[in-house]
């Protein structure tokens, strides 16, 4: 099997790099939802096509993999596995915890102490790691955040990382005081939360994260608004000669030098369409229009 050690072509990565404590990833990272099957339930419709776009993604010299054993369920982890252990030093796995899969496709909430304990040795197992690189506590539900106390659970995550089981915990689907709450109890790394050009209701929270040189990963919910609808960034792209995913994502990493990308895919070609995309250089002219579509 080919060396799947890091790519020289990392230090061409758009964004750079980012610290995660003291890990090290590409700001642009994958995403592997969409590895599962429909409606994140099942085995992918092309087992080797998903093994493929994994392998390219070290290839590439992607660093950060986003996943959650929640995905299929048990199908996206033990995808990256089959494909990439054992795994080069540079690649660090960031996971997720506390939501679990209904019959029905659902994400009911799993954040009792004892759920979260399970979760975590799932995650393992299923990674083959003795360790899990960062682990974030899924907050809310499907429509967003929801206000309340982390306390039990996030203290439940820290008891697993004074075990040696987890180095680093960040939050997901959370408040800014939820976040806050968080940092009461244990050091946190990132906070991934829904974000794009049009939804920009985290834009004081990823300013103050910034300066606390804590990251901020944007998701995109599945069935949820799309950048693409927009018709403003829609012209901007056409005049750039880029598709409007490119542009979109091409901002939020000018956006903010602690915005980590987690694009997902399941086809090769658009994983390297994405890499390329991200890599536009916006003008401040095409900033400030893009700037407007979300306030």
């Amino acid at each position: 099997m080919k060396d799947r050690g890091m790519s020289t072509l990392s230090t061409s990565l758009p964004g750079g790099t980012w610290t995660l404590g003291d890990l090290t990833v590409t700001r642009f990272g994958y995403g592997t939802m969409q590895l599962a099957g429909p409606g994140v339930m099942g085995p992918p419709a092309d087992h080797d096509s998903a093994l493929a776009v994994l392998r390219e993604v070290i290839d590439l010299g992607i660093t950060h993999i986003d996943t959650a054993d929640a995905y299929g369920p048990r199908v996206t982890n033990q995808l990256i596995r089959e494909a990439l252990h054992p795994y080069p030093e540079s690649l660090h796995i960031v996971t997720k915890v506390g939501a679990i899969r209904d019959e029905q496709g659902g994400w009911p909430p799993a954040r009792k102490p004892e759920d979260l304990r399970r979760a975590v040795h799932e995650n393992l197992e299923a990674l083959g790691l003795e360790v899990l690189d960062l682990v974030n506590l899924r907050l809310g539900d499907a429509r967003g955040p929801r206000p309340g106390s982390l306390a039990e659970p996030f203290e439940a995550l820290a008891e697993l990382q004074q075990q040696g089981l987890i180095r680093h915990l960040g939050v997901s689907n959370a408040t800014p005081e939820q976040v806050a709450e968080a940092q009461a109890i244990a050091p946190i790394v990132c906070v991934q939360n829904m974000y794009n050009l049009a939804y920009r209701q985290d834009d004081a929270l990823i300013d103050e994260l910034a300066e606390e040189g804590i990251a901020y990963v944007p998701f995109f919910p599945l069935g949820g608004f799309s950048p693409l609808q927009s018709s403003a960034l829609s012209a901007i792209a056409a005049r750039l000669d880029a598709t409007p995913m490119s542009v979109a994502l091409a901002w939020l990493l000018q956006r903010s030098p602690n915005i980590l990308l987690i694009p997902g895919t399941s086809s090769v070609a658009h994983l390297r369409e994405n890499v390329a995309g991200a890599g536009l250089s916006l003008s401040d002219e095409e900033l400030t229009e893009l700037d407007k579509i979300g306030h």
